[in-house]
């Protein structure tokens, strides 16, 4: 056990001293709790508190919840793009900047926004679990909203910025589309004429994995790459193949494969008062 700590203690002296200080991030133990208490939540406590009461209707909550995170995610955006990646980044094999100038204070701050954003995502299966969504508490979306805020707080935590902080960027430029569609579905039937194009969400999201493992791989190719955390680059390259495999399973499970359930969908009983399966009230998420 001794050895345990010390091995902890030492790994922790090699951490980005400048992010220690926003919240969350100055240990890993309150963030793997969170988490924990989401995987408990969402697979155990939240079905057996909701077993006996009412679907929650939270229409009007959901639609300022998915609108905000639009916003948050295009302020994610513009800070990444203003910390480097159009200020000084080459968008090849970027290290990180460790110093104290602004400029790289910057992609630090942007770098623990994102972090924090992902523990409010959480918030997607919360909302799914009251509505008695079970259907939606899929694999795909846990191990999702459960693996990126805990790789992320690492990545953050030791290496805030550099090429690493291209696939954070990239994910909320997906997301900032990804949850207008949501707001939208969540807004009610007059919107449901402009949600034709929820397909291509997933088209989207199986880009963004190919994009971030094109640009990490540069690192195997670069003999001159310096930046500093390998092992972030094979994690990275993993993620993006991992999900890739597991979101066309899902293409092919939601698109190609069940491309008729939607006319027997139509026919059968509906569940919890949604409308039916493919409206926003039963909708898939994966994100």
């Amino acid at each position: 056990m001794e050895g345990l700590v010390m091995a902890y203690h030492n790994l922790m002296k090699k951490a980005d001293p400048r992010i220690a200080e926003y919240p969350l991030m100055d240990s890993p133990f309150l963030m793997m709790g969170i988490l924990l208490g989401y995987v408990y939540f969402v697979l155990s406590l939240g079905p057996r508190m909701m077993a006996s009461r009412k679907p929650l209707d939270l229409k009007k909550f959901m639609v300022v919840y998915n609108f905000f995170l639009v916003g948050l995610s295009i302020y994610i955006v513009y800070e990444f793009l203003m910390a480097g990646w159009l200020t000084g980044y080459t968008w090849s094999c970027d290290p990180v900047d460790t110093s104290q100038s602004p400029q790289a204070l910057r992609m630090v701050r942007v770098a623990w926004l994102f972090v924090f954003s992902k523990f409010i995502e959480l918030t997607d299966t919360v909302i799914f679990v009251v509505r008695k969504k079970s259907e939606q508490v899929t694999f795909l979306h846990v191990f999702h909203h459960s693996v990126l805020p805990w790789s992320w707080w690492w990545g953050a935590r030791f290496g805030p910025g550099g090429m690493g902080s291209f696939h954070a960027m990239v994910n909320s430029m997906v997301h900032v589309v990804m949850y207008f569609y949501y707001g939208l579905s969540a807004a009610g039937p007059a919107f449901q004429k402009y949600l034709w194009w929820k397909k291509h969400i997933t088209a989207i999201q199986l880009l963004q994995f190919v994009i971030v493992s094109i640009h990490i791989s540069q690192y195997y190719f670069m003999p001159s790459c310096n930046y500093q955390f390998p092992i972030f680059v094979h994690l990275i390259w993993i993620y993006g193949t991992i999900f890739f495999i597991l979101f066309s399973n899902f293409w092919y499970q939601s698109y190609t494969k069940g491309k008729r359930l939607p006319k027997r969908a139509e026919l059968a009983p509906l569940q919890n008062g949604a409308t039916s399966s493919l409206h926003a009230n039963g909708k898939v998420k994966a994100n």
